[in-house]
């Protein structure tokens, strides 16, 4: 599992469109369709429902969106520290992880 699979999942989700979510993450729909493929490998679960005219989570990805997105915001968190330690400025209060729609 790799943050940029959860990042394709988070946008998918969100976007509940592959085109959508390739182009809000300026990467091309086949990268987006590849690395979620990838994950659900790995998971050996099904995290979306594809047909033609839509894209909707399964139960599994229902599940699986809000850890998603907890893993993304503890890793932006982490970035966060590192660069600010790097540009001298120091402690974590007031700091919250983002929110997702």
């Amino acid at each position: 599992m790799e943050l940029r699979q959860l990042e394709y999942f988070a946008a998918v989700a969100g976007e509940k469109s592959f085109t959508r979510a390739a182009r809000r993450l300026h990467v091309v729909q086949s990268a987006v369709s590849a690395g979620i493929t990838a994950l659900e490998r790995d998971l050996g679960v099904l995290l979306l429902e594809r047909t033609a005219q839509r894209v909707r989570l399964t139960e599994a990805g229902a599940a699986f969106l809000p850890e998603a997105h907890a893993v993304l915001d503890s890793a932006a968190i982490a970035r966060e520290v590192v660069s600010e330690l790097s540009h001298g400025v120091h402690g974590t209060a007031g700091r919250q992880p983002p929110v997702h729609a």
